[in-house]
Formats: structure tokens, C-alpha cells, sequence
């Protein structure tokens, strides 16, 4: 799927959302979907879950 397709259902999800649950449907439609993205963002470029939960010193970046 082209990203163009992907952000197009997004934003038709975030129509919807904001629609028929009001605003703050609308945030937490947003603020999930850019929670997964940088999830997922970070799990394609061979990350670890364990990355998130463990801090910068001690990961030796």
C-alpha cells in the first residue's frame, strides 16, 4: 500500500472520528495513531521493544 493510500485513511479516519465522537474522539484517534506509526516506525528499523523501556545511557548511544 502507497503512502499516499495509507494517509488517506488516516485522514479518513480522523474525519470520522471527529465526526461522530466529537474532538476529543478526534485527539485520541491522533494521538494513538502516532503512537503506533513511531512504533512501528521504530520496529522497521530493526529495533527492540525493550528500547523504549530501557534509558539512552544505558543502551551506549
Amino acid at each position: 500500500m502507497s503512502r499516499d493510500v495509507l494517509g488517506l485513511f488516516v485522514g479518513m479516519a480522523l474525519a470520522f472520528a471527529g465526526w461522530f465522537g466529537g474532538f476529543g474522539a478526534f485527539l485520541l484517534v491522533a494521538a494513538l495513531g502516532a503512537l503506533g506509526f513511531f512504533a512501528g516506525h521504530h520496529l522497521d528499523r530493526g529495533g527492540d521493544v525493550r528500547d523504549f523501556l530501557t534509558p539512552r545511557e544505558r543502551r551506549g548511544r
